[in-house]
């Protein structure tokens, strides 16, 4: 029977991966987190059916556009990093989708009423103000967003204990919302169990979510990551938890 892997060999595959992308199939068997009830993927796919012309802003790697069955006649998607740009035409090539490359807190290169659709999974830095104007009246925004102290376990592991950024607050997203003319029509939140059983999928986890610790390294974190695989070694796995927030906007008639 084979020896488990070391530390060294755990953190050398885990900043092995590509970090490109959206797509976290690696962590099958090395980390688990629970899904948000409300399924978001699907919620996407139901709209994106029923619409004409829609926006996904911040679309990373297209994973999540590149799984609806029925495509609007105008799909767009925005990305700011030029691998996941590179990654997203090539997930949605076959829904005639056009990717524009943007940067994420610039404004959107489209005309005022573009959308009846614009939807965001994750988005680090929303711009309501911009969402306001490109959405069309009577027309839909549909995000799911990380929220406030989102994995905060593993923050403060590495780095001492941290404030809360409330910035990713429900609350402070909902507000956004409304200055932006919107009127919220459905808001949720929840705490999900995210689970990591080895400190492999620690390092990759961390290389990339970079707002989790920050200018991440695994010679500047060593320390950390050891003491993370000794505590694993003894307890089968490290706990953290995820939160997540889903907001759907109507722009009024």
């Amino acid at each position: 029977m084979p020896s488990p892997p070391t530390f060294e060999e755990l953190v050398a595959e885990g900043e092995s991966v590509p970090v490109e992308g959206w797509d976290f199939s690696w962590f099958e068997g090395r980390a688990t987190e629970e899904c948000p009830p409300w399924g978001y993927s699907g919620m996407v796919a139901a709209r994106m059916a029923e619409s004409a012309a829609a926006l996904d802003i911040q679309t990373g790697g297209g994973e999540v556009l590149a799984q609806i069955p029925h495509p609007p006649a105008v799909l767009v998607a925005t990305e700011s990093w030029p691998p996941n740009v590179v990654l997203a035409r090539g997930n949605m090539r076959l829904l005639g989708a056009t990717v524009v490359e943007v940067h994420d807190d610039a404004d959107l290169p489209f005309p005022v009423n573009s959308f009846d659709l614009i939807v965001s999974r994750h988005p680090t830095v929303p711009r309501w103000d911009e969402i306001g104007r490109v959405l069309r009246s009577g027309g839909t925004y549909l995000s799911q967003q990380i929220g406030a102290g989102s994995v905060r376990e593993l923050t403060d592991f590495m780095m001492g204990p941290q404030p809360v950024n409330q910035s990713r607050s429900l609350q402070r997203a909902a507000s956004a919302v409304e200055a932006a003319g919107l009127a919220v029509v459905d808001l949720r939140q929840e705490s999900l169990h995210k689970v990591f059983l080895d400190v492999g999928a620690v390092t990759y986890f961390l290389r990339k979510v970079i707002w989790i610790v920050p200018g991440f390294t695994t010679a500047l974190y060593r320390t950390q990551l050891a003491q993370l695989h000794d505590q694993i070694q003894v307890r089968g796995s490290v706990v953290a938890h995820a939160k997540r927030f889903l907001i759907e906007a109507r722009k009024p008639l």
